[in-house]
């Protein structure tokens, strides 16, 4: 590896990790406005002009706050959960591309921090490993409010793992590649949402699931669970969850933008490689948009139904769903 390569990767490396926190920071005032028009309020408008510098407030907040360990707590597994949370949602989106290439002091760039031929493995993987987090802190905490939505995160996240697997497919064999730079390509004349409505629907309800975001937050239902695997957590180590929380939404929402959207396809990208991250930004926040409609307008359903509807209903449409899509492709010699 030479040095150039090293520092053009850790350069592309802060720029997903300082965008992603940033971006977390002002998906919570997003959510708080559209939630707070739906509900014919006016949501955060004292922090600032129209409530512009809220997160700056509300992390101060949480930096000021003190941190309380309960005594019976395994200490170090109850400070590891927050890290082990926040850190798969940081990286997961290190193979998604935000344009083409563009050229700087005569030295062409890729858009995107790499380009794997096995990408969206790397995303199931990565979602898969996001769990231990969430899954340590119920344990840790000797809460029994936190252990049953430990339990409750683990058992929806095994549930739904499969379906949001399956969804992938249909993309991967219509692109003929886990490269998520190679499916982006594919869709140049057509986006694969048109091709493949069912897997669409299915990631996005499945992604909802994985992340435990309305009308799938069973494990930190408030009415049950007093706030589930985060009961006892307070301060720094609170915001990691919430930070967490808010960074996989804006990860799933660039993977479904590139997956199905199209990714940073669009008019004139071609001419003007700088449209394509723009491109990208726009479909996520219209997803992010439709995640906080659904938590207006849903209410939370009940954990037995959740399951069932995940194994009776979800896994078999999607199993369903890429049996037609390569019955299709093998009759119209795709």
């Amino acid at each position: 590896m030479t040095l150039g390569l090293a520092i053009e990767w850790v350069v592309k490396s802060l720029i997903i990790i300082l965008g992603m926190t940033l971006g977390f920071a002002y998906v919570t005032l997003y959510e708080r406005k559209v939630l707070a028009r739906m509900q014919v309020r006016v949501g955060p408008n004292r922090a600032g002009p129209g409530g512009i510098l809220q997160p700056i407030a509300d992390a101060l907040k949480l930096i000021m706050k003190e941190e309380i360990t309960p005594a019976n707590s395994d200490k170090l597994l109850f400070t590891l959960a927050p890290v082990l949370t926040v850190i798969p949602a940081l990286i997961i989106t290190g193979v998604v591309p935000w344009g083409t290439s563009i050229t700087l002091f005569g030295k062409e760039f890729s858009l995107g921090l790499t380009d794997v031929n096995v990408g969206v493995l790397y995303i199931l993987t990565v979602t898969s490993i996001s769990i231990y987090g969430i899954t340590l802190a119920g344990w840790s905490s000797n809460n029994k409010y936190a252990t049953l939505g430990g339990l409750r995160a683990t058992a929806q996240m095994i549930s739904y793992e499969l379906a949001l697997g399956l969804s992938f497919l249909g993309p991967i064999m219509i692109a003929g590649s886990m490269s998520m730079l190679d499916i982006v390509n594919a869709q140049e004349k057509v986006w694969f949402i048109v091709l493949q409505p069912i897997g669409a629907i299915i990631y996005f309800i499945s992604v909802v699931a994985e992340i435990n975001r309305a009308p799938f937050d069973m494990p930190e239902a408030e009415q049950e669970l007093t706030a589930g695997y985060h009961t006892e957590y307070s301060g720094m180590k609170f915001a990691l969850f919430f930070m967490a929380e808010y960074i996989k939404m804006i990860a799933i929402c660039m993977i479904g933008a590139t997956v199905y959207l199209g990714g940073f396809q669009g008019p004139f990208v071609a001419q003007y490689p700088w449209l394509g991250p723009l491109y990208l930004f726009i479909k996520v926040v219209i997803l992010l948009f439709v995640l906080i409609w659904i938590r207006a307008t849903l209410p939370r359903i009940r954990y037995d139904r959740l399951m069932a509807f995940g194994w009776k209903i979800l896994f078999p449409v999607a199993l369903l769903n890429v049996m037609v899509t390569a019955l299709v492709m093998k009759l119209v010699g795709g």
